[in-house]
This record gives structure tokens, C-alpha cells and sequence, in this order.
């Protein structure tokens, strides 16, 4: 059941991809769109930022998984800010996501500075460098210049990829926005911030299999009573656990170790190290004899870019919102 679920999901994909090289095919951006119009628009979203991060430090990880499951849903237009009964924001993959003040706060201020110029896809991007770089991460150059969205729609974050999808699957969704397997390893890697609530992973804990300890085969069995300790399997479904053990403040290529050592948290993490096609890149993160080294920090901002660039708005499809949360 679980392998017909996946080749249903792919196909549906198959057929998807093929409706969405609009998405794909992005309008002009660059690196200091603001340069003239709003100088300090950077600096103002990067000390937002800094002063929220300050007093709560999740909203860190936050901020990067909202630019990512803004982009795969109507392409990096900030349509996932936007607030009603059905939009994005309501979707169950988006009602965990966290930093949707610091956002607000950046744009007030903006509006302030800059009237009607920086949009909120803008600010989303840039939002989402800027917290990597408070975990320790790397700087990228963001290329600015988009537009807002009018379309938000919760039916459509079928498109995010899900913590029980297959490699298959995953690789599909990703391609379909013209990222290819090297980016799908990178970006999954963000997950080295960052928490999951135990209803995303507690199942394979308990009745998994019937062999063994029950547990997930490919979870290291001396990490399943550590798991279980902090996911009982009655325990509260909301309990966050990190998803990189034993670095989760810190953006760096620990996660990967961890995946090799069976210590992913997310199914659809593990099945990275599991996974032929997707194993040898995981390897080149944290350094294999023979294989190409590659630095996780700058290969990531190289793939956020290549990710920023999904589904820009034309002018006749955007505007630059007034306030994030809702279209003019």
C-alpha cells in the first residue's frame, strides 16, 4: 500500500511537471535590485531579523522553511504570507511554520523607509539568508526584484515534499521546479536547524515493523530509546524535537553524519543515506575517499539562489503588497 501511495504521487507529478515550466522560467532579478530605490532595504531586513532572532532563536530555522515552502507553492512570490480561510498559511505542512512577525515588523518598516518598493517575496528571501547566517552559516548574495503574488491557495502545498515520500517522489517534486538531485540533498540539508513535532515521526518508533526492537530498521537501534523517551507513544503529538541531534542551533554538515550514523529524524531524511541515487552526495558532505568533496555552507546558498529564481512574478501577475498579509 505504502509503494502504491508513492507511484500514485509520481505520477500525479509526472503529469503536474509538465504544466508548470511557468514556474520554472523566472523574470529578471538581480543582486541589488534596491540599490537606488531603497539603499538601506537589506540592512533593515538583516537587523529585523538580528533583533527577533535575539530574543527567540527558532524563528531562525523558522524563516528558511517558509522561503522554501513559499517557493514550491506558486513559485517565490510571498503567497504563503497571505492570510483567509484556504489559504497557504492554512495548510497542515505551514501551520508549524514560525518567524511570520519578523516578516510584518521588516515590512512596517520598509513601508516606512520606502514606500510601495520592497516587495515581500524580497524580504522573505532575504529573511531566509539572513537566519542562516545567525546559525553560523554562510553568506550568498540574494538577487532581489520580485513581485508579490495574488494567488494563495491551500490545495496547492501537495507540492511540498513530505517526511514519508520516497526518493522518487521527492526528486520528481523538485524537478518539476528545475532543481535536480544534488539540490534536493542540499536543501533537505537545512534541516541541520530546526525542529519536528513527534506526529511527524513518532510512527516509526512504535509497530514499524514486527521484528526487532518495532522500530524503523534504518533508525540506529541504540538512538530508538533516546527517541522514545522524548516521543512516548502516547505522549503529546506538539513535543519538538531537533531534527540534526547534537547540533540543531548550528548550520553546519552534522546532519549528514547523522544520517549515516541512523540518526535521522524525518523518514524522508534517513531514505537520503538509504537511497543509492542520493547517498554519494550525502557522502560528499562530510568527506569519503574518493568521492569529490563539496562544502555544505556554499553549496546550500548556491541552491537557495537556484531556488529563489522559481515561479517570479511578471508585473501583470504581481504588485508589491502594502502589507504582507494581504493583496492591495
Amino acid at each position: 500500500m505504502y509503494q502504491r501511495s508513492s507511484s500514485i504521487l509520481l505520477l500525479i507529478f509526472l503529469a503536474l511537471a509538465t504544466t508548470l515550466p511557468s514556474l520554472v522560467q523566472s523574470q529578471s532579478t538581480r543582486v541589488g535590485f534596491y540599490s537606488s530605490s531603497c539603499p538601506r532595504a537589506e540592512a533593515i531586513v538583516k537587523q529585523t531579523v538580528q533583533k527577533h532572532f535575539t530574543s527567540t532563536p527558532s524563528i531562525g530555522p523558522g524563516l528558511s522553511r517558509m522561503h522554501f515552502h513559499d517557493c514550491f507553492v506558486q513559485g517565490c512570490d510571498a503567497s504563503v504570507l497571505l492570510d483567509g480561510p484556504n489559504t497557504e498559511k492554512t495548510a497542515g505542512p505551514n501551520r508549524g511554520l514560525r518567524g511570520w512577525e519578523v516578516i510584518d515588523d521588516a515590512k512596517t518598516q520598509l513601508e516606512a523607509a520606502c514606500p510601495g518598493v520592497v516587495s515581500c517575496a524580497d524580504i522573505l528571501a532575504l529573511a531566509a539568508r539572513d537566519s542562516v547566517i545567525l546559525t553560523k552559516g554562510i553568506n550568498w548574495k540574494v538577487p532581489t526584484g520580485r513581485l508579490d503574488g495574488r494567488v494563495s491557495l491551500a490545495s496547492e502545498t501537495s507540492n511540498l515534499p513530505g517526511f514519508t515520500d520516497s526518493i522518487e517522489v521527492q526528486k520528481t517534486k523538485f524537478q518539476a521546479f528545475g532543481l535536480n538531485t544534488q539540490d534536493l540533498v542540499t536543501l533537505v540539508g537545512g534541516h541541520t536547524i530546526g525542529t519536528s513535532a513527534c506526529q511527524f515521526f513518532r510512527y516509526r518508533l512504535y509497530n514499524f515493523t514486527t521484528t526487532g526492537n518495532g522500530a524503523d530498521p534504518t533508525i540506529n537501534p541504540s538512538f530508538v530509546p533516546q527517541l522514545r523517551a522524548l516521543c512516548p507513544q502516547a505522549g503529546d503529538a506538539a513535543k519538538r524535537v531537533d531534527l540534526d541531534t547534537g547540533s540543531a542551533t548550528r548550520f553546519d554538515a552534522t546532519f549528514f553524519t547523522n544520517l549515516r550514523n541512523g540518526r535521522g529524524i524525518l523518514e524522508s531524511d534517513q531514505k537520503l543515506w538509504t537511497d543509492a541515487s542520493t547517498k554519494s552526495i550525502v557522502q560528499s558532505f562530510f568527506g569519503v575517499r574518493g568521492l569529490r568533496p563539496m562544502n555544505f555552507n556554499v553549496e546550500f546558498g548556491r541552491s537557495m539562489v537556484k531556488m529563489s529564481t522559481i515561479g517570479v512574478k511578471s508585473a501583470d501577475k504581481g504588485e508589491i503588497r502594502r502589507i504582507c498579509s494581504a493583496i492591495n
